[in-house]
């Protein structure tokens, strides 16, 4: 067990006109796909765009926020995440609701499947993609998700956030500074929804082709398990999954931590494995993979918070 949090909630000032829920020490376990890790020094799912305005500049500057959606892209260490964390409920911030005749405005806490259903029923396609990715769209914008030779900026017109000092932003596609699992637009930012534009499609077609994708995720990937989805980024030229092979790490295992049998680019958590078990199994990964092929899997899950003391995990375990 880490130790808990000081409460960050005197440090907020009056927070009588917050709506939304706030919890001091919270375990993200729960929240998170692997389903292991530490708490938040304090968790605030706000109300609504209003309310999560009126919070962030309450936020003192020294104190971090971290934004954690749907928690299926996160690996959270084991001593915990100081500062807030926050997270956009559905209530909040989850609707899809057109707007003309080839666009959608978007909630950044709406899954990425449930968008990809919502584009079907208003008959628009390049959002099958989408049916695939177990996460939710304030990460896809974030992290510019992508399947299948589809990628989130292809469909971006604009996205609406909220900074640290209340104010709304609305940063165009070129803002985001999109480039292969990455965007460049400010940490700081917290984004609450998006336009997204399709193209017209007979329903029946993008269908098949959701169906397609999920015909793959269902035999190739081990959806069944807790797990954080694809663990490392593919190098320009190579496959991730196929260098973890190549480097024996199929099946590999650090406690109830394993490199899946399935697709060796997914970690799971087969029992009670700890953030601390997951990450050193994916630095383990890392280390083997530049030993064998001499290239630098960088990670594209995302790790928050701090380990526990004695329980460092370094990166290509200090090579």
């Amino acid at each position: 067990m880490s130790e808990p949090f000081a409460d960050l909630r005197p440090r907020l000032g009056d927070l009588s006109a917050i709506r939304g829920h706030l919890e001091p020490n919270r375990s993200l376990k729960d929240l998170v796909w692997f389903r292991a890790g530490g708490a938040a020094q304090l968790l605030f799912q706000p109300a609504d765009e209003d309310d999560l305005a009126a919070f962030l500049p309450k936020v003192p500057a020294d104190v971090p926020v971290t934004v954690i959606g749907l928690g299926s892209n996160l690996l959270i260490r084991d001593g915990g995440v100081p500062g807030v964390v926050i997270r956009l409920s559905a209530r909040g911030f989850g609707q899809v609701e057109p707007v003309g005749e080839t666009r959608l405005k978007v909630g950044a806490a709406v899954p990425d499947k449930r968008l990809a259903a919502a584009a079907l029923e208003a008959g628009l396609s390049g959002f099958a993609f989408y049916h695939g990715i177990p996460g939710g769209i304030g990460g896809a914008l974030r992290m510019n998700a992508g399947a299948h030779g589809s990628e989130t900026r292809q469909r971006v017109v604009e996205v609406r956030a909220v900074s640290r000092a209340g104010e709304i932003v609305t940063l165009a596609n070129e803002d985001m500074g999109y480039a292969y699992r990455h965007s460049s637009a400010s940490p700081d930012l917290v984004f609450v929804s998006a336009i997204y534009e399709g193209i017209p499609e007979d329903r029946e077609a993008i269908r098949r082709d959701m169906d397609a994708v999920t015909d793959h995720r269902e035999k190739a990937q081990p959806i069944r398990s807790r797990t954080g989805g694809s663990t490392f980024k593919n190098p320009e030229g190579h496959s991730a999954w196929k260098l973890v092979d190549a480097a024996g790490c199929r099946g590999f295992r650090v406690g109830d931590a394993q490199v899946s049998e399935m697709h060796c680019n997914f970690l799971i958590n087969t029992g009670e494995a700890t953030g601390h078990d997951l990450e050193l199994l994916g630095e383990t990964v890392r280390a083997r993979v530049l030993e064998t092929s001499g290239i630098r899997l960088e990670w594209e899950i995302k790790r928050f918070g701090v380990f526990q003391d004695g329980r460092v995990v370094e990166p290509f375990l200090g090579r």
